[in-house]
């Protein structure tokens, strides 16, 4: 029967062995990011291979850096990329979630219990989590008002490098930078863009000098002194083309015997400059945007217009600066027929534009955009990697508001929401008589690695603390007596004791903990799923030639 085995040119492991290796690696990874959950978890400083130093505790931004090779590893630095594109934050937790699920969904398989009985299990178990949070813990937004809106955007920030003696001022100014840039569309909802929340960073102060700007601000000054400091009201161009002296293309040669044929060629390649210079103005555009160059003997046209305009603007900011005035960036002049013109309809529109000196910086603001608005924070910080750990916080903040705003419910945080969840499961498990109540009876205990991690990073006792916490929900959920307020209680890791979050003002939106719930269940599910891995060798060079 020598014929019926499959010859593989690789390695192939199988059943339990490969499963195994899945869930070590996975847990690896998750160990990594373990110690920087919470308001007093710790920094990670990752050095690349050209020794770049990135320092932070923003879950998703150690493990993209972390290049991680394992397969089934992979699969968790996806997921935490996942939370933080959907939420905003929330990116450790739903980590830890996944891997403790990983980890105990494994050890059921050990037991003897089918893997298909165990995903059903878990899935089950995920939607019933996400039925509670919606019916039982959450809270609808307008009962807290833009206090509750401050409190959330102050959990976010508790455990990141702006969580210190400024959090209330960077809380504050997430949310009325999100407030600033409402949008209501046609169906009746609200919308944010966040994309509109410009963030500028400059070093060279301390953080509490950070402040939110009104308007588009551009981290230049005007391309000559000669121009207007202020412009009202706005049309603007937006242009990727140069604005230069016209030169020959690369590998064209004109011969001349006379110099003053080269006179007449060098004033003719200012006037196809000037030309399009005028082309500009003449549609009455006051606020010129290059990403390329301008010629200083062309600046003096804009200065005679009274027109401000800007060399070298990045790409980026122009692409927003064109969605907030209604602009369309052009890239040549030329028309249908084979000449130049530019249409006043490419123009953009706002209020003003003027330059301002922000303690030693000079920015250009661009204010009322006529078709979305925007604001720009800049955020002051001793150094660079301060000022970038500091936007990638101030961006989670932001993200936060954002959804809360747009699903219009929170809960409480400090694993209230884990801990009621737990109790919850466990009575439902005891309900099922199938395999899947082992399944999901599992699936309770690992959503306790969430108030156990917090509680360990603040170096408590993290055993009593959860039996308390624990204790607290059974008796909201078995006793219809009980005071309500006991439903939303979560741990306090100052005092080391259990509190009212929602009265402390530690709330996080429903939205990120319903995502993560999700995200990390199918995460765990598409790993567990996995029962055979082949590892096909390398082709020789030589085979492949053949």
């Amino acid at each position: 029967m020598a014929g019926s085995t499959l010859a593989i040119a690789g390695e192939r492991t199988s059943g339990e062995d490969v499963r195994t290796a899945n869930v070590t690696a996975c847990l690896a990874v998750a160990n990594i990011v373990r110690s920087s959950l919470g308001p007093v978890g710790l920094d990670k400083m990752l050095v690349d291979e050209v020794g770049d130093v990135t320092v932070t505790n923003d879950g998703a931004t150690i493990l993209q850096l972390l290049e991680v090779e394992h397969p089934a590893a992979k699969v968790l630095t996806e997921l935490a990329t996942q939370q933080d594109q959907e939420v905003g934050d929330g990116t450790t937790s739903v980590v830890l979630v996944a891997a403790e699920l990983l980890r105990r969904g494994n050890d059921l398989v050990r037991t003897g219990i089918h893997p298909t009985s165990v995903i059903s299990g878990f899935r089950m178990a995920m939607r019933e989590s996400c039925k509670y949070i919606r019916e039982t813990m959450a809270i609808p937004v307008d009962r807290m008002g833009k206090e509750g809106l401050v409190n959330i955007a102050r959990t976010s920030l508790s455990s990141k490098i702006l969580g210190g003696a400024e959090i209330d001022l960077f809380s504050t100014m997430a949310v009325d930078a999100v407030l600033s840039i409402k949008v209501k569309k046609d169906e009746g909802a609200d919308k944010y863009p966040i994309e509109h929340v410009h963030v500028l960073k400059a070093q060279g102060a301390s953080a509490s000098e950070s402040i939110i700007l009104p308007g588009y601000a551009l981290n230049m000054t005007r391309a000559s002194q000669a121009m207007p400091l202020r412009v009202a009201p706005v049309k603007v161009a937006c242009i990727d083309f140069d604005l230069r002296r016209a030169k020959l293309k690369m590998g064209i040669s004109v011969v001349i015997s006379e110099p003053e044929e080269l006179a007449k060629i060098q004033k003719n390649e200012l006037d196809i400059t000037k030309k399009r210079i005028e082309l500009l103005l003449k549609s009455g555009a006051n606020l010129i945007l290059t990403t390329k160059g301008i010629d200083d003997t062309a600046l003096k046209y804009f200065s005679e217009a009274k027109a401000i305009a800007c060399r070298r603007v990045s790409m980026k900011d122009l692409k927003r600066i064109a969605r907030a005035t209604g602009a369309s960036i052009q890239v040549s002049l030329a028309d249908w027929n084979g000449d130049e013109a530019f249409d006043p309809s490419f123009l953009g529109y706002a209020e003003e534009v003027y330059e301002e000196t922000i303690r030693d910086d000079k920015v250009l603001i661009i204010k009322g955009c006529r078709v979305n608005p925007s604001c720009t924070v800049l955020l002051r910080g001793p150094n660079e990697y301060m000022c970038d750990e500091m936007s990638r916080s101030f961006h989670d903040a932001v993200s936060v508001v954002k959804r809360t705003l747009e699903s219009n419910t929170l809960v409480p945080g400090g694993g209230a929401v884990e801990a009621a969840l737990s109790i919850h499961l466990d009575n439902f498990a005891s309900l099922l008589g199938t395999r899947e109540q082992l399944a999901v009876s599992e699936f309770a205990e690992s959503l306790l690695v969430i108030p156990k991690t917090l509680a360990v990073n603040a170096a408590k006792d993290a055993t009593d603390l959860v039996a308390k916490l624990r204790a607290v929900h059974a008796l909201v959920q078995s006793d219809s007596n009980a005071k309500k307020e006991l439903a939303y209680c979560g741990l306090d890791l100052v005092e080391g004791k259990i509190r009212n979050n929602i009265g402390a003002g530690v709330v996080e939106p429903a939205m990120s903990k319903i995502r993560s719930i999700q995200f990390a269940t199918e995460a765990a599910i598409t790993i567990l799923r996995i029962d055979d891995l082949i590892k096909l060798n390398p082709k020789e060079r030589g085979a492949e030639e053949e």
